[in-house]
């Protein structure tokens, strides 16, 4: 009799808010260049600085345990865990906390025991004596762990929606009966145990009825088959009969974790979460309400949902809405601990596409008066200029509101680099009181200029911010010019930012209400110039 071990409800994973959930695509990797299809854990590692910390990964399998027995009042004994990653690090953790059985994919067995499942035509795994059953991992601290057979899982992800739900079921059935056999004669009438898991919210929405009639035929099919027992996942890792002392370090999707650590864009992002980690270790005089809250940030910016969607293996309408919310909530860790987040996390992560902003470059020299007001039509012709977007989320476009900042102007002459701010209301009544409006250097990085109209009096502060670091070093550049009027117009000279000619100045302008910011622009890249030369306007030159 062959049993098929179903995935029942899952711990969930260890994160309270989080990007909606990402439907797992067939399992396919696109071409690459520069990186191997199946990286180790220690092939990135060589050419980039780990994020290694097992105390994180400890706590989030604490606050699963937690949050499984507040909404269902046992503790949990089994554990999928995220995107199915497993490493030998990682089960003395599992075993701490609670746990006795865990899953992961069969390329992670055949990589542990160094043999291959090989399949016939119709996708049967033609060696099942090995995969179907489960094993105890570990050699000191051990926890049983079952291995799915990923073609009968893709089956029901990616293959049955299209078919009769009466026909699926069929075949379905027809092949954990197919595959029990042909494990009872290759281990003298030894019982199958086949793991069947996948993602089990995504499947559905492509099913007849959501997927009721297949799963009513299957369970139907299922409970009166004369060779197939279901079991649970307790019950079907309840005796493992083999050891394996080392498992291999990979997840459910190709045995290793490129999806989530192989591509530039993930490594960003993870380096700014190392960076976010190590300000957060070190803050100090910061109330405990504040730093479990910068803790809290940190936890679920670690979930590994974020990381899919970066790079060029998944792709969605909503990737920059994902980046945002990654980077928002690695800025709400400073926020916390009350120092300033690094400029680089107000810009888009994304580099396998551009980030729909429209920005217009300069063409010409500009040198207009800086008195707030619009003096001529003219002053301002030959400057780059932004498109602002309104403030709010693609997926929550009910809750858009208009931006502060209703237009952006940019440019320079040999010497200057000039910006105007425009708003929906007059920005001599945006820019006062506790409201600031401050230009944000990425390059060079660390410089602001803070403009201010308190007590009715216009100021232009410039400030050095070294990273990490809570409060920055003001100094006095007294050829910077600001005016706020119906518009806000600024005059910085470049020798104040110290670049030179053909150097890259990079910025983004945001509205700051009591040291937090409101809302920046451009949403997801900086405006970007390069310190003109005396050929500037002849190389732009148009008729």
């Amino acid at each position: 009799m062959a049993q098929a071990g179903v995935d029942r409800p899952r711990v969930p994973r260890a994160r309270r808010a989080g990007p909606p959930p990402r439907r797992q695509g067939p399992r396919f990797r696109r071409g690459r260049q520069g990186a191997s299809a199946h990286h180790r854990a220690g092939d990135l590692e060589q050419d980039h600085p780990g994020f290694r910390h097992p105390e994180d990964a400890s706590q989030q399998l604490s606050n699963a345990v937690a949050l499984h027995e507040r909404l269902f009042g046992r503790q949990p004994i089994g554990l999928w865990p995220s995107e199915g990653s497993v490493s030998d690090a990682m089960v003395p953790l599992v075993a701490a906390a609670g746990f006795q059985w865990m899953a992961t994919d069969e390329e992670i067995l055949g990589k542990s025991i160094a043999r291959e499942f090989t399949r016939d035509r119709d996708g049967n795994v033609e060696n099942p004596e090995a995969l179907y059953r489960s094993y105890r991992v570990g050699r000191d601290a051990q926890v049983s762990c079952g291995f799915r057979d990923h073609t009968l899982s893709d089956l029901i992800g990616f293959t049955y929606a299209s078919w009769n739900p009466e026909a699926a079921a069929d075949n379905f059935v027809q092949r954990l009966a197919d595959a029990g056999a042909r494990y009872a004669a290759r281990t003298n009438g030894g019982e199958a145990t086949i793991f069947v898991i996948l993602d089990g919210e995504n499947a559905w929405e492509h099913y007849e009825g959501q997927g009721r009639p297949f799963l009513r035929a299957l369970y139907k099919r299922l409970g009166t088959h004369a060779s197939l027992k279901t079991v649970t996942m307790a019950e079907a890792c309840a005796a493992p009969k083999d050891t394996l002392p080392s498992i291999f370090p990979g997840s459910w999707i190709n045995a290793d974790f490129y999806i989530w650590i192989g591509h530039p864009d993930d490594q960003r992002a993870w380096s700014q979460l190392a960076d976010a980690r190590r300000t957060l270790e070190s803050a100090a005089g910061v109330a405990p309400e504040a730093l479990a809250r910068a803790w809290e940030e940190l936890l679920i910016a670690e979930g590994s949902d974020w990381f899919w969607w970066y790079g060029d293996d998944h792709s969605s309408d909503h990737d920059l809405v994902f980046d945002e919310l990654f980077r928002r909530h690695v800025r709400n860790i400073y926020r916390a601990i009350d120092v300033p987040a690094p400029e680089e996390l107000f810009v888009s992560n994304i580099t396998t596409r551009p980030p729909a902003t429209d920005v217009v470059a300069p063409s010409g020299f500009i040198h207009p008066v800086i008195d707030g007001e619009i003096t001529s039509y003219f002053e301002w012709i030959g400057a780059g200029s932004v498109d602002v977007a309104p403030v709010g989320d693609a997926m929550h476009e009910v809750s858009a509101r208009d931006a502060i900042v209703s237009a952006i102007d940019f440019g320079f002459d040999l010497t200057n680099l000039y910006v105007k701010v425009a708003g929906a209301a007059p920005m001599r009544d945006v820019i006062r009181g506790d409201q600031q409006l401050s230009v944000n250097f990425l390059r060079p990085e660390g410089c602001r200029i803070v403009v201010s109209g308190a007590d009715g009096t216009v100021r232009a502060q410039m400030v050095d911010r070294p990273r990490g670091l809570a409060n920055g070093a003001s100094r006095s550049c007294p050829d910077i010019k600001v005016a706020i009027g119906q518009v806000l117009e600024l005059q910085v000279p470049f020798h104040c930012l110290g670049v030179t000619k053909e150097s890259t100045v990079a910025f983004l302008v945001a509205v700051n209400r009591n040291a937090a910011e409101v809302e920046h622009h451009p949403r997801h890249q900086p405006i970007e110039v390069q310190v003109p030369d005396e050929r500037f306007p002849s190389r732009n030159w148009t008729a």
